[in-house]
């Protein structure tokens, strides 16, 4: 841990102590960085409205090489096997919090990214509840869980927990499945509360500014045959098909958007493929990668359209006020933009490389529809996450009343 977290009981109030487990200060994927700045925030909103000064503690593996400033209050705790077992370590650590928010990297409380991953989740878990530190699970994707044996200890970790939010439907059915006597709540990802610029004065110019996210992860496995996500068409081809098409468009401006980049793993960086798909489209411009979350998030609300196959891009964009054609992946973008009544979706399956780009251009077409079902949804997101706001300030308060 980089500064040293002082004892509870030495502390004076009205100061509270707040473990981020599972957060990121420093992935290259700005998804995972909005979740970290979207807790963030919506737990200071909620501490301030008590009267209470929060001091938080990440807690998380190092993943990346793109430091966030999270401000003068949050500390980092690197967790590793060493950590783990050392008592001096995150025992040690969860000693000094008065409570855990575990956001599970958004979506990795599940068995499908191994063994190793999933050990890490669920020891960190149990090790709070074991340490009688109240336990939330932040707002996330729950599951799937495939094997009986993940099952079981996937239900034990949230029956111990104080409560768990699930960000969508589906994952609310399979917690209240796994743990029926537990209190598991229905949120949206935290990322909707993300700060940002807004530039929105920038749309309705002459040429229609449309921003194109393409997954380097969903590009690569097109070109290498892998489709792991089980897509009914070539990710690679509907791309480069739907640039040609808009890039022949006198009325539009096209944008080379990145929200993912990893110098370790130019499997699944976004920056790599748009400087390729910069060299096959001359008429798009690239735009420069982002510095944090909110900055992508900040051009994001100058385009008139997003076209994005990274969730949190979507997510970025529909907050901001964006019109925006998801491209779906994997049921978090069912289980999200279903929730949330916005059904402007490009489904994994049933669709063609020419349909799906008829489909993207048809939905370019009726803009003035995609905004006016963005203000119902973000109605809806201010609706769900005051249920987490409110929980927030419950766990908060038994917290500070014990400590």
């Amino acid at each position: 841990m980089d500064k040293t977290l002082p004892n509870r009981a030495s502390a004076a109030r009205p100061h509270i102590r707040i473990g981020l487990l599972w957060h990121s200060a420093s992935s290259g994927n700005l998804g995972v960085g909005a979740l970290t700045v979207g807790n963030l925030t919506l737990a200071r909103e909620v501490a301030a409205s008590m009267g209470l000064q929060p001091r938080f503690v990440i807690l998380s593996m190092r993943d990346g090489d793109a430091p966030l400033d999270l401000g003068d209050d949050v500390e980092i705790f690197r967790i590793d096997t060493r950590a783990m077992l050392s008592p001096s370590g995150f025992w040690a650590t969860l000693g000094r919090l008065d409570c855990v928010l575990d956001i599970g990297a958004g979506d990795s409380f599940a068995d499908i990214y191994g063994p190793k991953r999933f050990a890490f989740l669920w020891l960190s878990k149990m090790l709070s509840i074991a340490r009688r530190v109240p336990l939330v699970l932040s707002p996330q994707t729950i599951g799937p869980f495939t094997k009986p044996v993940y099952r079981a200890l996937g239900a034990a970790a949230i029956r111990g927990s104080a409560v768990t939010f699930a960000r969508d439907e589906q994952s609310l059915a399979v917690t209240r499945e796994m743990a029926p006597r537990a209190r598991a709540e229905l949120a949206v990802d935290v990322a909707f509360v993300l700060p940002f610029e807004d530039r929105s004065s920038a749309r309705g110019g002459a040429k229609i500014r449309v921003g194109v996210n393409a997954s380097g992860l969903l590009f690569h496995q097109a070109e290498t045959g892998t489709n792991r996500f089980g897509l009914s068409y070539d990710y690679a081809a509907f791309t480069r098909a739907l640039l040609g098409a808009l890039c022949a468009r006198e009325d539009v401006a096209v944008h080379l958007v990145t929200h993912a980049t990893s110098n370790g793993d130019p499997t699944d960086d976004d920056s790599r493929l748009a400087d390729r798909l910069a060299q096959e489209f001359p008429a798009a411009i690239r735009v420069p990668n982002f510095a944090t979350p909110s900055d992508a998030k900040s051009f994001i609300s100058s385009l008139d359209c997003l076209v994005a196959a990274r969730m949190h891009a979507c997510i970025g964009a529909l907050s901001a006020g964006t019109p925006v054609v998801p491209v779906a992946y994997s049921r978090k973008f069912s289980g999200l933009f279903g929730l949330l009544g916005y059904n402007h979706v490009l489904p994994m399956r049933g669709v063609t490389e020419e349909s799906a780009v008829g489909y993207v251009l048809g939905r370019l077409d009726h803009r003035p529809e995609l905004a006016e079902a963005e203000v119902e949804a973000n109605r809806k997101v201010k609706d769900l996450l005051d249920v987490y706001r409110a929980a927030l300030k419950q766990i908060f308060a038994q917290a500070v009343a014990r400590a």
